[in-house]
């Protein structure tokens, strides 16, 4: 497995993470709950994000990483 396969299995594991938390906060009448679930998923984006950029960055040095 390649490098910008493995951060591209790591992005969409991210993303459906997120996507859980944002959808738990939805979910939940504890506002609590609700402001850590939020508060995890950004987190999660932020991360997201930097990893969205080093994949680019992979790709822009190293073509054979790009993604078929």
């Amino acid at each position: 497995m390649t490098v910008g396969s493995q951060i591209q299995q790591t992005i969409a594991t991210i993303q459906s993470a997120s996507a859980s938390l944002k959808t738990f906060a939805l979910e939940t009448q504890d506002q609590t709950a609700k402001t850590e679930f939020q508060q995890a998923a950004q987190n999660l984006d932020h991360i997201l994000t930097t990893l969205k950029n080093r994949q680019n960055y992979i790709n822009q040095q190293e073509p054979q990483y790009r993604q078929q």
